[in-house]
Formats: structure tokens, sequence, C-alpha cells
């Protein structure tokens, strides 16, 4: 792993443990020499992972919309900052650049995000691992979520088996390490034959 994607809040959050477990995060990454790649902010969660990593002398690369760039007050000590023309264009960009992709806690924006990616590696596009840093058990809903979809079956369970889920960074990232994509079924139909 070179370079990871991190989805989370532009806001704080109700508790400093997010801002810490942010934190946590980035210093892991630094540690292990992963480049953070992450919406480009300078405030909440955001900024926190961002500036820990730098503090640890890491590499931070940002990825904002332009019309983001004053309204989440892009952060202005980044590595690198990649401007591009709208939030698809973020997101593929940030698919393009890393290796695998991590949620911490944040609001629909992260979810939205988490779950296109998510959805990529179910349909094959990509093969990276995707996480979700269950920080003070922020996830357990949507895990339980996930849980229901598989038990329901609207989601299988190796595809279930995909989002990966640790509380603390080195056990995401050790995770990430070991991971092994699902091989895909293909479906073929009479006229394909």
């Amino acid at each position: 792993m070179k370079k990871l994607a991190v989805f989370c809040g532009s806001s704080n959050g109700a508790s400093d443990v997010y801002i810490e477990g942010a934190k946590k995060l980035g210093k892991e990454l630094a540690k292990r020499k992963i480049a953070l790649v992450y919406g480009g902010a300078s405030v909440g969660i955001m900024g926190a992972v961002a500036d820990s990593v730098l503090e640890e002398g890491g590499y931070v690369i940002g990825v904002m919309p332009s019309f983001l760039e004053n309204r989440e007050i892009s952060h202005k000590n980044l590595s690198e900052l990649i401007i591009v023309d709208s939030m698809h264009e973020r997101k593929a960009k940030m698919a393009d650049l890393v290796d695998g992709f991590i949620a911490l806690p944040g609001g629909p924006g992260t979810l939205e995000e988490f779950f296109e990616i998510f959805t990529w590696a179910q349909l094959g596009l990509h093969h990276k691992p995707c996480g979700l840093l269950n920080i003070n058990h922020y996830y357990d809903p949507l895990i339980a979520l996930f849980n229901h979809m598989s038990e329901e079956q609207f989601l299988h369970e190796k595809y279930r088996n995909m989002a990966l889920v640790d509380s603390e960074p080195k056990g995401i990232l050790d995770k990430f390490n070991t991971y092994e994509p699902p091989t895909l079924k293909t479906y073929i139909t009479e006229k394909q034959i």
C-alpha cells in the first residue's frame, strides 16, 4: 500500500474521540509511509487526519472541487492539492490515485463516497480494499444494516465481507495488507454462447 483514500467529515463530531481517532490514523499512515489522499479541507476530521500525517512527516494529497475550495476551506499546507471540476471527478481522481479506501466518521457525503466505491468493488471495477474505521462504535448501525442486507439476501455474504471493519487504525491497515478480493461470478446468457 502506497496511497490510501480517506473519506470523512468536515465537522468535528459530537465527541473529541473522533478527532483523536483521525489523528491516530494519520500517525499510523505516516509511520507506514502510506500517503493520504482525501478531500482537501483544513477543517473537521478531514483537517485532523491531514494535519496528523503532515506533522509526522508524511505525504498528503487533497482532491477538491473548485466550488468547495472556499466553503470547505482548502488546506494550505498539503504536499499536493488537486482542484477538479465536480464531485464525480473528485471521486474518480481519488480512486485512480489510491490502493484502498477507509471511511472515518462523517455524514451523508462520507457514506455516499464509501458506498459508491464499495459498489464499484462489488461490480469488479476495482479490487482494492474498502474499510470502515469504527471509532467510538460510530458505524455499528451501518454494520448492522450490512448484516441485515445479507440476511435478507440483498447482499451476498462474500460481498458483505468486502467491508473490512476495525476500531483501530493498526487493525484496519493490517486487514488491508492481507485483503483478497472475492472472485466474481460471470453471467453468460444463451445469446453469448
